[in-house]
């Protein structure tokens, strides 16, 4: 195993900044190059952005040093190094599409007021092989008018997470969101790069009517939550929506029952428990959902038996499969499994995240009574999906705990507390 960069975080300035330099040519030289541009964002002095630059103006064309590249314009957007835009500028001109995109998306980062970057990079959607997804929504994010008509086109593109981008982007630059429509369309696109893109496209146009679209759409329950929460807090905070008109939405997205999504994939044949089971680790939600709902309609012993098989093997260090079987074993109510499923609620790695949420939905489902003193030890965590997760689970298991939150910091937390305190009988 190559260990030469696994102590890269504990690299200094001047050490990202040396290697950063490392002559072309060298052994190893030039791949070390893309590893000091990437640490360098952990250096926000002017030493590091002019080394950035630096680095930006070698125009070397071999593939090595256009991948250090890359990562240096990135490094200048996270950076927000507003002494590199004109050095940024000049990368829109860039042979190469990826330094490009990254050009764009640092400036959009970094902020200008500067008529000429901006049409400059209005002036990209006329140009063939962009990355015009990010190029639009730069532009609609420094709210450019003038580049309205060279959006306009893509509203038909070929690609649909280009086609919702032009759709939302030109609803914020006008006012005018007639079309948000085909952008909730979207949500059951076979396409799950547009299912998720489309997301981030009901975010920036802050369309709050897709909220309850958005609740059952086939797509990880991450984009789909983060959609929700976004949407919510800032509809709530300007008065365009109020909690009630969200509520059962945000309730299912965190209960995430694949029988209440709404699939885009079908069987053409009844699959095997094997295939099933396998479809449990696929990337595209939408074919975890089929997968589950498909679960729950087979003979209840024979699943719970091939989901313990697979979290034996597999499923317990894959944190997407660990995901979907620790929530499958909540809904068929396998009591046995309380300690699995305990494990999962405890377990704090960042890509397990998931699973906590779902262990805690979980630990309702089959009415573990004796979790009741630890899922309210867990309504500490700042975690916003784990502590709505316990704070349902504590009610179904009659232990409502909604009075313990009514100040709570989080907006919807707080909400959900008084909207269920006011409603007591």
């Amino acid at each position: 195993m190559d260990n030469r960069f696994s102590n890269i975080f504990n690299l200094t300035e001047d050490q990202a900044i040396a290697l950063l330099k490392k002559p072309l040519g060298t052994e190893d030289g030039t791949s070390e190059r893309y590893v000091g541009a990437a640490h360098l964002v952990n250096f926000p002095s002017e030493r590091s952005i002019d080394a950035l630059i630096e680095a930006i103006e070698d125009r070397d064309q071999s593939l090595e040093n256009r991948i250090a590249r890359r990562k240096a314009v990135e490094s200048l957007g996270r950076l927000k190094a507003i002494k590199a835009l004109p050095i940024l500028k000049s990368c829109l001109a860039d042979q190469d599409a990826l330094t490009v995109e990254n050009a764009v998306w640092s400036i959009g980062e970094i902020g200008t007021e500067d008529e000429s970057i901006l049409e400059a990079i209005a002036q990209l959607l006329i140009k063939p092989n962009q990355t015009y997804r990010v190029i639009i929504h730069t532009l609609a994010n420094f709210d450019y008018q003038p580049a309205i008509d060279q959006i306009k086109p893509f509203i038909d593109h070929d690609d649909q997470s280009v086609k919702s981008a032009a759709i939302a982007s030109l609803a914020r630059l006008t006012g005018d969101d007639s079309q948000m429509d085909r952008v909730v369309e979207f949500l059951q696109s076979d396409d799950i790069n547009a299912r998720r893109a489309c997301i981030q496209d009901l975010i920036d146009a802050e369309y709050y009517p897709a909220i309850s679209a958005i609740a059952p759409a086939p797509i990880s329950i991450a984009f789909r939550l983060r959609g929700i929460r976004l949407l919510a807090a800032k509809g709530i905070g300007v008065g365009k929506i109020t909690f009630t008109e969200i509520e059962s939405s945000l309730d299912r997205i965190i209960r995430d029952r694949p029988q209440d999504i709404e699939m885009v994939h079908e069987y053409d044949q009844p699959p095997s428990l094997e295939f099933l089971i396998g479809e449990l680790y696929h990337t595209d939600f939408g074919r975890c959902y089929l997968a589950g709902k498909t679960l729950l309609e087979i003979d209840p012993e024979t699943v719970v038996d091939a989901l313990l098989q697979t979290y034996s093997e597999e499923a317990h260090n894959d944190y997407g499969a660990h995901f979907h079987v620790v929530k499958l074993l909540g809904l068929l109510k396998h009591k046995l499994s309380y300690k699995l499923i305990l494990e999962a609620l405890h377990n704090t790695s960042p890509q397990f995240q998931k699973s906590r949420t779902a262990a805690a939905i979980a630990l309702g489902n089959i009415q573990a009574t004796e979790a009741i003193p630890i899922l309210k030890e867990t309504l500490t965590t700042p975690i916003f999906d784990l502590k709505y997760a316990c704070l349902l689970a504590l009610e179904q298991l009659g232990a409502s705990s909604w009075s313990e939150v009514v100040d709570d910091q989080n907006l919807l937390i707080k909400a959900k507390a008084n909207h269920k305190l006011s409603n007591r009988p």
